[in-house]
């Protein structure tokens, strides 16, 4: 089994080293997500733009979509090493939402009239995305969301909750899972709604995280009148829609990049100031966490490859998304523990290790077994759908 990158691939790995060296501030150490949602969202939308203009933003689409119609090997190359330099808004749904998942579930289930009005705007980075799926009530269990969309003639009313909404006060537009058949069992009378964020009755309120940032929200939808042409696929068959976007959400490299860029700057700390223990125990650590960077590596690239040839990954999808978020909560606490009492001061003191990198890293690592699709949904999918054992 080869496991090599083609020269066509790692010429493009180059390429995109080359952009971001010239395009990226001198001295740069990544755009942490509250700042690249905060006060660096100009900067952060800058970067996309001009990601957009080099055509790598899209490079995976259909041309006639836009895009350059490259491989998805390609279009994970960009991924890793974008993630790897902390490129904001690559790694959040404002970001790459549109392009990763929004972007091609439009191309398997929306009209043509949607493909037209949304897809060059994401591909050229002009419109930005949050998606509402969870409910203050309704989290793992996704198929219990109690948000309602009535039909009153030519629109939809929608009336409900979303919570933990990422990007949603910089978003233009979101991919709204509802309820428009109560009735209905719970995976049925589900449909999808793309929402203008500017609508009459939406309205959000920030959800600050136990790391001072602010990259959730929690969005209210009072009476929304939204359009019926902006229904994706058909009505009360939404689950399959939102399936499908999920396989394309968690088909990404990046945890693997934050990982192994996170892990590489650890290993060079300690090597230069020393850790609080020295010797063989924490080369060891860092060189199993280091082993575990090349695995999860291996399983984003698997899911790639796999799309590459037409297939559809989707147990495949949800290990990768398994281990890769899970290898970032032990990345973080290994740097904890190795920086001791320096790795738990914040940005801006004096002490801190590493500008304060792990202490929010390791604050934030706690969302990343959850976001996406819990950790246990994920066991569960892999469970199912990959051994094939019955429903507990």
């Amino acid at each position: 089994m080869d496991f090599g990158m083609s020269e066509r691939e790692e010429g493009l790995r180059q390429e995109v080293r080359d952009f971001l060296r010239r395009e990226l501030p001198p001295g740069w150490q990544g755009m942490d997500g509250d700042e690249a949602l905060g006060d660096g969202v100009a900067v952060a939308k800058e970067l996309t733009r001009k990601l957009a203009r080099s055509g790598w933003l899209t490079m995976a689409w259909p041309k006639e979509y836009g895009g350059q119609g490259r491989g998805f090997l390609e279009q994970a190359v960009y991924q890793e090493e974008t993630a790897y330099q902390r490129v904001p808004m690559v790694s959040l749904d404002a970001g790459i939402g549109g392009v990763k998942w929004i972007g091609p579930s439009l191309m398997l289930f929306g009209t043509e009239e949607q493909k037209r009005e949304h897809l060059p705007r994401i591909g050229s980075g002009e419109r930005y995305w949050c998606t509402l799926y969870s409910e203050p009530g309704s989290g793992s269990d996704l198929a219990s969301l109690q948000t309602r969309a009535a039909r009153d003639g030519d629109d939809y009313v929608v009336n409900g909750s979303k919570i933990w909404n990422t990007s949603a006060h910089v978003a233009d537009w979101a991919w709204l899972a509802c309820r428009t058949d109560p009735a209905a069992a719970k995976h049925k009378g589900i449909s999808v709604l793309l929402v203008d964020m500017r609508s009459p009755g939406v309205s959000l309120r920030p959800i600050h995280n136990m790391a001072g940032g602010h990259e959730f929200n929690q969005v209210f939808l009072d009476n929304v009148r939204v359009p019926r042409q902006n229904l994706v696929g058909e009505q009360d068959r939404g689950w399959y829609v939102v399936a499908a976007a999920l396989d394309f959400e968690r088909s990404g490299i990046g945890s693997s990049a934050e990982a192994r860029r996170n892990l590489d700057d650890l290993a060079a700390h300690v090597r230069e100031q020393g850790p609080l223990a020295t010797g063989a125990p924490v080369r060891h650590r860092l060189a199993e966490l280091t082993i575990e960077g090349q695995v999860a590596r291996g399983l984003a690239y698997n899911v790639a490859w796999l799309q590459s040839q037409g297939k559809v990954p989707n147990r495949e999808a949800s290990a990768s998304k398994l281990f890769g978020s899970e290898l970032v909560q032990r990345v973080a606490q290994a740097g904890m523990e190795l920086l001791g009492l320096y790795g738990g001061l914040v940005r801006g003191s004096r002490w801190a290790a590493l500008n304060g990198r792990f202490a929010r890293a390791y604050l934030a690592s706690f969302s990343s077994t959850i976001a996406g699709g819990t950790s246990e949904v994920q066991r569960n999918i892999i469970a199912q759908r990959g051994l094939g054992l019955p429903r507990g």
